[in-house]
């Protein structure tokens, strides 16, 4: 018996897998004396499109585009997109998420060219692009980069060239805000010149990118070497490597700096690409960059002059990293602000995290190390 069901559904499977545009489901009763699982089998292919499914008890299997995605069905009828579950105007759900059956399949399931429809129990109809689907899965998004950068370090961006953008241009064309954009978000740095000295237009300049967050500083400020503020920045100290508001929840993610004023010598700004340096991490201490972007660090600030009294935690990974393709998008890095390493296993060597990312930024800051003057 268990030779002919077997050899039964070889055949079939067989005829199936032979066919143009083939559906088969086999018998509920007969298939669960085979295996836990009722699943059900299809299969197109054309020229253009291959498509093969799977109906398992507790997910949607794909193959598609030469990925294979799994989709839990209740995901699938939350994230329905007809005008009844979704607004498109607003681009906000108007299902009741805890509405949905967590046991809820599909009666069926049939693709019209590039379209899955899914029919719930209700009879509600849900349709799914195919490319949607590659897109919004987890395993597509595993093969998608965020946001593509050139990492960079002394040699690379001054062989590259890259040109400031000028003010008005910058201001008056969506060509010269498009080419300052391109730079900043390749490169993480950008620059504009020929920019009047004068709080009003670097103001103007600033509001043209995007929002201007407010600070514990405020929304615009000036800093000189006065120490009227509780930080480095305001001394005639060096500042070395390092990010700014690492002790925000959630650091700033675009600063603009304008020079109005210089007296003396000195005074120019270093840069490093802390993208670059990560990446030597990765490539020669790969147990290192997991250990910067797993274990959490309290980033702390604290000021007590004159009326400024503030005191700021901020908790994060020095790297911080998309856990689906492990791309990297943020670095909280300055050890010059109190980073507080707590043991949180003893396994971890106590400040290996914050002396990996120093020991490349400062031990081979001679090929790293960029220098702009901005007057």
């Amino acid at each position: 018996m268990w030779c002919h069901r077997l050899s039964h559904l070889q055949s079939r499977l067989q005829d199936l897998l032979r066919g143009r545009v083939t559906r088969w489901a086999l018998q509920q009763s007969n298939f669960k004396s085979l295996f836990p699982l009722a699943i059900y089998w299809h299969h197109t292919a054309s020229k253009s499109l291959n498509c093969v499914w799977q109906q398992h008890e507790d997910h949607f299997e794909l193959q598609y585009a030469n990925n294979v995605m799994r989709f839990d069905y209740v995901w699938l009828r939350d994230h329905c997109r007809s005008a009844s579950c979704y607004n498109s105007k607003t681009h906000q759900r108007s299902l009741d998420t805890a509405s949905v059956d967590l046991c809820i399949q599909p009666q069926t399931i049939h693709l019209d060219e590039t379209t899955l429809f899914f029919t719930w129990p209700d009879g509600h109809v849900t349709r799914y692009d195919l490319d949607w689907l590659m897109k919004n899965s987890y395993e597509g998004q595993k093969q998608k980069v965020i946001q593509p950068r050139i990492l960079w370090n002394a040699e690379i961006y001054q062989q590259a060239q890259v040109p400031a953008v000028d003010f008005q241009t910058f201001l008056e064309t969506k060509e010269g805000l498009k080419n300052f954009l391109q730079n900043f978000l390749l490169y993480g740095i950008a620059f504009v010149e020929n920019v009047p000295p004068t709080q009003k237009h670097t103001e103007k300049l600033a509001e043209r990118i995007s929002l201007i967050r407010e600070t514990i500083y405020g929304r615009m400020w000036f800093f000189t070497s006065d120490f009227s503020r509780g930080d480095t920045a305001y001394t005639k100290l060096a500042l070395d490597r390092h990010t700014d508001t690492t002790y925000f929840q959630e650091p700033c993610g675009i600063q603009v700096f304008h020079c109005l004023k210089h007296e003396g010598t000195g005074g120019r700004t270093l840069l490093v690409d802390g993208f670059y340096a990560a990446e030597q991490v990765l490539q020669k201490a790969p147990e290192e960059f997991e250990l910067l972007s797993k274990v959490p660090l309290k980033h702390e600030y604290i000021e007590n002059v004159g009326e400024c009294q503030n005191h700021m935690i901020g908790v994060g990974p020095v790297l911080n990293i998309y856990p689906w393709n492990k791309e990297l998008y943020l670095i909280r890095f300055f050890k010059g602000k109190n980073m507080v390493n707590r043991q949180w296993n003893s396994s971890l060597k106590s400040y290996s995290l914050e002396r990996t990312l120093a020991y490349y930024c400062h031990i081979h800051g001679t090929t790293n190390e960029y220098r702009e003057s901005l007057i």
